[in-house]
């Protein structure tokens, strides 16, 4: 017996272009006037290698492809707006006139590496998960992992925890709240070995961010390397030791260096029909959307305050 085939959806090559963390286009008929191939609301995704579903196929096909890949390769995150006149730009025969918006999406979602699954770990999760990150949730316990998880948190049992830093993304950043010293220190002295992974937090007091800093020091990191040790983690301006309360503190502080990261690449002004659209579109506003509808507010930690520790975990 043949099986069936069926072609995906756009909405269903978004999900999966947000699986992947690949950029795409959502490319959408508007407006149309005369004969046209495909009504408004007609959408397809686009991305460097593929396309999934149509808005008519033919020339006016071709061209928003081009398009959109042209947006992609640029690296922006935008929308815009073009007019097609289809006899006289396409030479199509339809002789109509077609609106496409091109929502043009270059994904790029902060891998975020948590290791430990302790009280704060888990009041942690949840806020950061509503971020546009990919959260590794590694511990050796198992048990101690919530039943059901975000689509963004990848839940990730190893008796050896500090084993995970080597496979972790380039530029990953590290959050280390285990319940065990000896265990936070090999986590951050194999995170230190990788020069690729810029920020590593540890939580603790300041007398155990000297302890580690020394140990670290006397096995040989230099200056450079400890200066992508951010200890102890989170935003001082934010007081208190009830988990979360830490976990807000860390929230903060991932939140700053998020929008300080991606300020040189800020989206451009989206327009009242980009609104609107996105809007009908139905869809939950992750990823690219989510970065188009949000705006992060700057937070900076502050420096120098009291010794202060957290190690609730």
């Amino acid at each position: 017996m043949t099986a069936s085939f069926r072609a995906k959806r756009w909405y269903e090559g978004i999900a999966e272009c947000q699986q992947q963390n690949e950029g795409y286009v959502l490319v959408t008929v508007v407006g149309t006037a005369g004969s046209t191939p495909r009504e408004s609301g007609s959408k397809m995704v686009v991305t460097a290698s593929h396309t999934i579903d149509t808005i008519g196929g033919g020339h006016l096909e071709f061209d928003a492809i081009s398009r959109a890949r042209a947006y992609l390769a640029k690296g922006e995150t935008r929308t815009e707006l073009h007019s097609y006149p289809l006899s006289s730009a396409l030479g199509q025969c339809c002789g109509g006139a077609v609106k496409v918006l091109f929502d043009v999406c270059n994904l790029h979602q902060q891998q975020v590496a948590i290791f430990g699954a302790g009280h704060v770990a888990k009041a942690l999760v949840p806020i950061l998960a509503q971020l546009p990150v990919r959260i590794a949730w590694i511990d050796s316990r198992e048990d101690l992992f919530p039943d059901a998880l975000p689509a963004n948190v990848q839940k990730i049992v190893e008796d050896a925890p500090e084993s995970e830093v080597r496979h972790l993304d380039e530029n990953s950043w590290l959050i280390i709240l285990t319940h065990d010293h000896q265990l936070d220190y090999r986590i951050t002295e194999q995170a230190l070995k990788h020069p690729s992974l810029p920020f590593v937090g540890l939580i603790g007091s300041d007398t155990k961010a000297k302890r580690f800093k020394t140990k670290l020091t006397h096995r040989g990191f230099d200056e450079h390397a400890l200066a992508r040790l951010v200890t102890p983690i989170g935003n001082r301006d934010i007081p208190g030791k009830q988990p979360i309360e830490v976990a807000v503190s860390i929230s903060a502080q991932i939140i700053a260096r998020l929008h300080h990261d991606n300020r040189s690449a800020t989206p451009s002004a989206v327009s009242d029909v980009s609104v609107s659209h996105m809007q009908t579109s139905k869809l939950n506003k992750t990823g690219c959307e989510q970065l188009i509808a949000t705006t992060l507010g700057d937070s900076e930690s502050s420096s120098s305050k009291k010794d202060t520790t957290r190690d609730i975990k």
